[in-house]
């Protein structure tokens, strides 16, 4: 008589004809049966990973003017797309890392534009400046530049991969003097190991104001960014903004060195974790504006 073999849906042979119908049939069979069960799907198995994930908070306060707004747009467009940006990207382990834009003011003014995106191919990238030129550019009154670190970090919540490394890039014109305190908002934010780089603006050239600081770099440096590496770079004229924000992504995909040949005027500087007055100088300036605004 012919011999038959028993095959499972898939049309392999049967587990008992691999091991008998006997005892040992029946322990072979239940232990296939458990690792089957504990086994996730494949696509559950392992969670997409990235090399960094960077948020852009970028200010939208009432200080800067329409065409700084619009010279601040235009730099993260071509710095996001440049060459030099997705060499870096390409460079990385995994050749992926996610991005998110946000817009803060005041307190009260913190919005995502562009939620968390993978960037790992220039289409991803064009796609993501294509989105952000797109948007309508707003402004809004107020600088808290410690409720805008609270806000990022926030974000991270949310992310839909696991990431190497989780950084902050926070651009501004002016020191805060709303809401937290930068210093104690950036202590909480490096606390849930994210690094805070700093992106001080001094785009055009005006006479000083209550809310200009020629010192706005050292402010940074002092008040706002924290986290193993963590740097700022100033921008001092709008000509320059495109190439030190291209810089800047650069040194936070690829790591905290500068890359050979950059120019004097990105500079890297190390975060101080001392208490300094410095960091109040924001509120104390709004403060005085409001007194000699009285009657």
């Amino acid at each position: 008589m012919a011999s038959r073999s028993s095959h499972g849906s898939d049309g392999t042979t049967g587990m008992w004809s691999a091991a008998g119908r006997g005892p040992a049939g029946l322990i072979f069979g239940f232990l296939w049966l458990c690792a089957l069960l504990a086994s996730p799907p494949a696509a559950a198995q392992t969670r997409e990973e990235v090399d960094v994930a960077l948020v852009l908070a970028v200010d939208i306060s009432h200080s800067m003017d329409t065409d700084e707004q619009q010279v601040q747009r235009s730099g993260y467009m071509a710095a996001i797309t440049s060459p030099e940006v997705m060499a870096a990207i390409r460079g990385g382990l995994t050749g992926r890392i996610a991005v998110s834009y946000l817009e803060w003011a005041g307190s009260a003014s913190q919005s995502v534009l562009i939620d968390w995106q993978i960037i790992a191919s220039p289409e991803d990238a064009e796609n993501f400046a294509s989105i952000l030129g797109e948007a309508p550019i707003r402004r809004a009154y107020r600088t808290a530049i410690g409720d805008a670190l609270l806000f990022s970090a926030r974000q991270f919540d949310t992310l839909p991969v696991t990431a190497m490394k989780k950084v902050i890039d926070i651009s501004g014109d002016g020191p805060n003097n709303q809401g937290t305190l930068a210093p104690v908002a950036r202590d909480e934010v490096v606390a849930k190991g994210i690094v805070i780089n700093g992106l001080p603006l001094k785009l055009k050239l005006r006479a000083d104001g209550w809310g200009d600081m020629e010192n706005l770099d050292v402010y940074y440096e002092t008040c706002v960014i924290g986290g193993p590496g963590a740097f700022v770079v100033p921008v001092r004229g709008a000509e320059r903004f495109a190439e030190a924000i291209r810089r800047k992504l650069v040194l936070e995909i690829a790591g905290p060195t500068l890359p050979a040949g950059a120019p004097e005027a990105v500079k890297v500087l190390r975060a101080s974790t001392a208490v300094n007055p410095l960091c109040l100088e924001g509120e104390r300036r709004w403060e005085q504006r409001n007194r000699n605004n009285e009657p």
